[in-house]
């Protein structure tokens, strides 16, 4: 776009001649028709010289024995003087012998939009630096948005997709292959994300998608070139994201999501996208034998419905069943499913009443003050700094979804709820 300094309004134009003309004939007709109509501090020439109107872009079109097109002017100068030129370039009937006719299409106040683009600048950096605050484990999970307001779990759609809240009002959606995709995401700020939840993508995600930016973000391994073969024939993707080669959306970590999430893979046809080599795919066999047996049949389901199958039990570890008391892994279960995906923490006494439930950004600043606590249960990642804070507090069990690099104090006991046989 044409600048000439500060501009504040771009004065636009569309026009008709009844004859042949070139974009320096509607130039001329501009700059002459105009001359002396609003005297001389007004004058286009004189405006030019001092910089309150810029370079005037003009487009043409000719059709037969026609001419349309249309005119920009970056102008600096009051929003009157705009009106009153944008006024007396409607008066031109004439573009050399040709009869003519000017309108005014608009008067876009370029600041406004300037305002707009630093709004969302400052989005950006706030969101940039909550993502690398959150992974140093400095602060609990927050929501990188809008850190009162944390995104939730939620559904969409007959097929009841999980979701987070976020997508019903962003401009770019996150389509990924699972629940456990979404909530991870959420835990790690990013709340527009949606699970297409199989290889045959249901008709709601389209409608949901339709007029957003898309963005692909897959599993790297076999399943995940699948559903990208079937997205491209039914979405219109403007990003594909894939996690590293072996591994799942849902175990990564927040500042691999972050990274991941920051620089996209470019648009590939579905049988390029990121292929997994066979040697991949058996040591991806030997690592998680049932998972890969399960995501195999995926291209099946063209021709059938999804089958739901309950997932095999998981089992404790026998370290927790040898050191951890019977009414702390009692305790730990009748809590688990008042806060899973909730991003929220409850601290019980050594009675297991409990003390406190909190969100898991206060839970560091409400220990401080806490009294009496032995149990703390936490739907986020176990960090040094909150294992710290829990050892000032006399606290003596943690348990959480997944754990940091921990050089926790010897008497305080660090679970996840996969070790206590709660789930994955």
């Amino acid at each position: 776009m044409p600048s000439t300094g500060i501009v504040k309004y771009h004065v636009k134009l569309k026009f008709e001649v009844d004859g042949l003309v070139e974009k320096a004939d509607i130039i001329g007709a501009i700059f002459g028709q105009t001359e002396g109509l609003l005297g001389p501090e007004m004058n286009l020439n004189e405006l030019q010289k001092v910089s309150k109107v810029g370079r005037i872009e003009v487009n043409v079109d000719t059709k037969g024995n026609m001419a349309k097109g249309d005119a920009l002017i970056p102008m600096s100068t009051d929003i009157s003087t705009a009106a009153l030129i944008a006024a007396a370039i409607e008066s031109i009937d004439k573009v050399g012998p040709f009869q003519a006719k000017f309108n005014l299409m608009g008067i876009d106040d370029i600041r406004a939009i300037k305002k707009k683009v630093i709004v969302d600048r400052a989005k950006k950096i706030v969101q940039d630096w909550a993502t690398k605050t959150i992974s140093e484990g400095e602060e609990m999970l927050k929501d990188v948005y809008d850190a009162s307001k944390p995104g939730k779990l939620t559904s969409f759609g007959k097929a009841q997709l999980a979701c987070g809240t976020g997508v019903f009002d962003s401009d770019w959606i996150i389509l990924v292959e699972g629940r456990a995709d979404v909530i991870n995401l959420l835990r790690a700020g990013f709340d527009n994300a949606i699970a297409i939840e199989g290889a045959r993508i249901d008709e709601t995600v389209t409608k949901l998608t339709d007029g957003k930016r898309v963005v692909a973000f897959l599993d790297g391994d076999r399943a995940g070139d699948l559903i990208l073969k079937e997205l491209h024939g039914v979405v219109k993707l403007d990003k594909v994201l894939r996690a590293p080669p072996g591994r799942e959306v849902e175990e990564c970590t927040p500042i691999e999501l972050a990274e991941i999430l920051k620089d996209a893979l470019p648009i590939a046809e579905p049988q390029s996208a990121q292929p997994v080599h066979a040697h991949q795919d058996r040591d991806r066999e030997r690592r998680h034998p049932r998972r890969e047996r399960e995501r195999e049949p995926r291209e099946e389901y063209r021709a059938q419905p999804l089958q739901h199958h309950e997932p095999a039990p998981v089992q404790p570890s026998k370290e927790v069943l040898a050191e951890d008391k019977p009414e702390i892994l009692t305790a730990v279960r009748d809590v688990y499913p008042q806060i899973n995906e909730t991003l929220e923490a409850v601290l019980l006494d050594g009675s297991m009443n409990k003390l406190l439930k909190v969100p898991v950004s206060e839970v560091i600043k409400r220990l401080d003050s806490a009294e009496g606590g032995k149990l703390l249960v936490i739907d986020g990642i176990v960090t040094q700094r909150l294992v710290d804070a829990a050892d000032r507090a006399g606290i003596e069990y943690i348990v959480g979804h997944r754990t940091g690099d921990l050089k926790k104090p010897a008497d305080i006991r660090v679970r996840t709820f996969g070790d206590i046989g709660i789930s994955n």
